[in-house]
This record gives C-alpha cells, structure tokens and sequence, in this order.
C-alpha cells in the first residue's frame, strides 16, 4: 500500500473526531470527513507502519444514515459540517456510539446515561471565526471558512445555517466593502498583507453583538507593495486613497445600518502580526461602543469580552452546566476548585449552594470577566486567579473538598492531573470537549484510586463530529 495509490472502499464505522475507517486488503486506513457506509474513493496519503491513511477523493455512493437533505448551500465544499444530511436522532446515536467505545475501553463499568441533545440544531453557535482569503488562486476577495481539507481557500459562507441570519449580513457587509476599497488579505506563506480574521459574537438570548476585525499592521506596507499582492487591489479604487482610520469609519457606518435582528454593542479593531494563522491580539482598539457583550444563562448574567472563553452554544451550555451540577450533587459548606474556569460560568452557577469556590484561568482577559460576572450577580463566595493550573495550585493555601475540570481540547497536563490527584477528594467532575483526551486522563485517575460512577453526554454542536461528556469520579476508598 503505497503513498498515492488509488482505492475504493466502504466505511465500517466513524472514530472520534470524523476518522473514517476502512478495510481494505485486511489493513485499516482512516479517511476523515466521511460517514459509516458511504462508499469513497480515496488515495493514499499516509503509509507508515500500523498507521494508513487516505485523502477522501470522492463519496461514490451515499450512506443510508443519509435520509435528509442538507440545509446549507455551502454543505460538502466547507469544512464546517459534516452530518447535515443525517437526522437529528442519528447524530446522536452516532456520538454516544463513540463516546462509549472510547471510554469503554479503559474502564471495566461505564454507567452510561446516554445523550442529550441541543435545544436548537440550527443557528446555535453564539461565535464565529471568519478568515479572509481566495476560494481559488488569485481569485476574488472571499471571507468565510476553509475549504474542506484545504489550508489556503476560503469559502465565503454568506449563508451558514448554524449561526443566526445576523452573522450572514455581517460578514456580506464586511465582504463588499473590503471588496471596494481594494484591501488585500494576509498571505499565510508571504506573511505579507491586511486583512485576516473576522470574529462576530452575539448572544442568544439578549441579542448583543460584538464585532472584531483582525488585520496585521501593514496597511501602509501593502500600500506601497500593491504588485507583492498579486494585483488584488483594483485600479478603481485603490486602498491609498483613504487612511486606515477612515476605512475603519466607513465599516463602522455600514455595519450599524445593517437591517438586523440583534444589536450591535461594539465594533473593535485587533492588530495581529503573529506568523501563526490564529486570532490573537497584539493590540485592540474599540472604534464604537464597548469589547464586551452580556449574556444570561440559567438566571445568571455573564459579562464576555472578545476573547474570553465561553461555551460556543449557549442553550446547549445550560443542559451542559445542569449536568454538571447534577454530577456536583450535595455542595453545602463545601470548598470547590474549578479548574479551567474561562469566566467562571461553572463556579458562579455552583457558589449559591456552596461555601466557596475558587477558579483558576490562564486567560487574565477572562479572570477579569469573571471576577465582574461575580459582583455582576451578586456572588461574594468566588474567587478567580489568572494563571496556569500547574502552578497556581501550588500556591492555594486551602484544601478543596472537590473539584471540577473542564480543561481545553488536550486535556489536563499531565504533571498538573498529578497534583490534583494528590488532593484525595472524593468527587471530581470532569467536563470534556474531546473524549479521547479524556479517556487517556481517566486511565490516570483510576490508575490513581477515582472510579467512574456517571457518564453522560451533551450535543453542543449539532451537524458535526464533535460532543461534550461528562464524567463524575469518586475515590474508591470514600
């Protein structure tokens, strides 16, 4: 089996996150992107030993998991969803299958108690990340999300269906108006160009919307380097005509005309010069309005700033935490740790039935945020420190009386998970957002005393591969 042979299989089931697998000629080659029982065409991308994998070329024939049809018109080019044409329910059934497989195989009794599913399918997603690009070489200005399997093109997603119509007109507006100013796009392989990101929250359920726009700093750099940008900027209307403050001002107007559902609350400015194609701030600037939004969740108000964590589905965030706090069970005169806390959503829906909880977060941005969500609802029992959990811990003098994880996508540091282990206490709650992450830290944890006594999961992000679980420990010898 060699790097770029040509097969034709069928998929015998789906891994997590979207891992395809397939047999053929009695070797088990992963191909992403794909669904049990479609049958792809697909080449050999890698070939090394006891790991195959192959570059989808073509779905042959469709699934029979595949009843409906996709809502989206950007469904199958975009990397965004991959289950749109599968019913709800079978989404569901997919990720508990896989939930279960996972953890199943690393403890010897997995009390299961199934799925919960979203309160809304579609236009859930309260964040959205835009890149600026081209769908193909030097092609028109596009801004969106990426091809699927494509690190370069960009498709514009000007209809997306799982985020608000609001976020549709945005990124339409911010698209033609960077169109006819001529503004060239960050080339990731050059590092040369001005526009790079697009991020727009807004929030379910007061309808605030904040809007962020990422550039390097080389506004007057493209200016006058217009032929190392591949001739993007149109002889009509070149860019040097305005200053950067006055393109910023014409958005700014045509965003706050915008016919939309929500309202705007801020319009900010983020300078990012980091070689990685990521959203970061070297320094941001607020053009109108305010860089925070407010948010309500299961009777609490959260206060949410540009780039502080917060659960991307915001109805599905309130069936996540009440599991969650169903798993914390009995809390009065207890001291809680909430590890990971991004801006304390966990920690301040527990404090009202707790004695004290404290939360630490690497992010300062959102520690900020938290600490004023807490005086924001009235909680005088939290408290918030900015730092990485490995050594923060080190430095709290009280002893919890249980814990509760939600770490990032990798899990928890090893070296930190140690350290927590090292506590004893009886519960801990570990909230997850990649199960295999998870899995490998409950071999740890049980290694080290904790069984398993609940497993549930939650659907945050309906029409894709991933899922959140929840997992409650206790201490074998409690």
């Amino acid at each position: 089996m060699k790097k770029g042979t040509q097969y034709t299989g069928t998929v015998e089931r789906i891994d997590f996150p979207g891992k395809g697998i397939v047999n053929i000629e009695g070797e088990k080659v992963v191909i992403k992107d794909t669904i049990t029982g479609q049958k792809v065409s697909f080449a050999i991308s890698k070939a090394r030993k006891g790991k195959k994998e192959g570059r989808l070329l073509e779905v042959v024939e469709k699934s029979p998991l595949e009843t409906v049809e996709a809502k989206c018109r950007h469904f199958g080019p975009c990397g965004g969803c991959n289950y749109q044409t599968i019913p709800y329910e079978t989404q569901l059934n997919i990720k508990e299958d896989q939930v279960k497989r996972l953890l199943g195989a690393v403890t010897e009794e997995l009390p299961f108690q199934g799925i919960k599913g979203s309160p809304k399918q579609w236009e859930y997603r309260n964040k959205m990340e835009f890149s600026f690009g081209d769908e193909v070489k030097d092609g028109p200005l596009s801004l969106g999300l990426h091809k699927k399997g494509s690190f370069h093109d960009i498709i514009t997603t000007s209809g997306c269906c799982i985020v608000h119509s609001d976020y549709n007109k945005i990124l339409t507006c911010v698209l033609e108006c960077s169109r006819e100013l001529g503004l060239p796009f960050y080339r990731k392989m050059s590092h040369i160009g001005y526009l790079r990101h697009l991020l727009v929250r807004r929030a379910e359920k007061t309808g605030e919307i904040l809007i962020n726009l990422i550039t390097s700093s080389q506004w007057e750099l493209c200016t006058s380097a217009n032929e190392e940008t591949d001739g993007q900027i149109p002889d009509t209307k070149k860019k040097d005509t305005l200053s950067e403050a006055g393109m910023l001002e014409e958005l700014k107007t045509r965003l706050l005309s915008l016919p939309i559902d929500g309202k705007i609350v801020g319009f900010l400015h983020t300078v990012n010069d980091s070689q990685a194609d990521i959203v970061k701030s070297d320094r941001t600037d607020i053009i109108y309005g305010q860089d925070y939004f407010y948010e309500e969740l299961l009777g609490l108000t959260f206060k949410i700033s540009t780039f502080s964590f917060f659960q991307t589905n915001s109805l599905g965030a309130e069936v996540l935490y009440d599991t969650a706090r169903e798993f914390v069970g009995e809390t009065k005169d207890k001291l809680i740790f909430d590890l990971y806390s991004g801006t304390g959503t966990i920690a301040q829906l527990l404090a009202p039935v707790a004695k004290k909880v404290i939360g630490v977060e690497i992010v300062e941005e959102a520690v900020i945020a938290a600490k004023e969500n807490a005086a924001l609802n009235n909680l005088d029992n939290c408290e918030f420190i900015a730092g990485d959990v490995l050594k923060v811990i080190d430095t709290i003098e009280e002893r919890p009386d249980l814990i509760v994880l939600d770490p990032p996508r990798d899990g928890v540091n090893p070296k930190a998970l140690e350290k927590i282990i090292q506590y004893g206490v009886e519960r801990i709650v570990y909230i997850s957002c990649k199960p295999t992450s998870l899995a490998r830290d409950l071999v740890v944890l049980q290694e080290k005393g904790y069984r398993v006594e609940k497993v549930c999961c939650v659907d945050m992000f309906p029409n894709t591969g991933h899922v959140e679980t929840v997992v409650l420990m206790s201490r074998k010898d409690k």
